[in-house]
C-alpha cells in the first residue's frame, strides 16, 4: 500500500511514463503518510478506447484518471490532501507537454483498499 494507477488516454502526451511515477511517487513519500519508499507502487495503464462526452468522434478531448487506493483509516482531510498533491504533481509534470491538440481533464480519485488485503514480499 499504497497502489497508485494512472489510466491514460492515447491522445495525451506523456513524454517519460518513469520520470512521471517517480515524480508522483515522491511527492507521496513527502507526506511523511507512508512507512517505506518501497510501499508506494505505481503503474501506468494506457486506454485505448475511451469517449469524453456523448459525441467526441474527434478526441478532441483526453484525460488522465489517478486512483490511490490506501489501506483504512486517513481521514477525509488527509485524503484530500493526497488528491490535490497529485492533481498538482500531474499538472505540473504534463502540462506543458501538450500540444494543445487535445483539451486534458486530469481527474484524481483517492479510496481505501478492501478491508480484505494481503501482501506478500516474495524473495527479500
Amino acid at each position: 500500500m499504497p497502489h497508485l494507477t494512472l489510466q491514460v488516454t492515447p491522445n495525451v502526451s506523456v513524454p517519460h511514463e518513469e520520470s512521471l511515477l517517480k515524480s508522483l511517487n515522491k511527492a507521496l513519500w513527502e507526506t511523511g503518510h507512508f512507512g517505506k519508499p518501497t510501499d508506494i507502487k505505481a503503474r501506468i495503464v494506457p486506454l485505448e478506447t475511451f469517449l469524453v462526452g456523448v459525441e467526441d468522434d474527434e478526441q478532441a478531448n483526453g484525460m488522465v484518471y489517478a486512483n490511490l487506493k490506501m489501506m483504512a483509516g486517513r481521514d477525509i482531510a488527509t485524503r484530500n490532501q493526497l488528491a490535490e498533491l497529485l492533481m498538482t504533481t500531474i499538472e505540473d509534470q504534463l502540462s506543458a507537454e501538450q500540444s494543445g491538440r487535445a483539451a486534458l481533464q486530469v481527474c484524481v480519485e483517492v479510496e481505501e483498499l478492501s478491508a480484505v488485503y494481503h501482501k506478500k514480499m516474495l524473495g527479500s
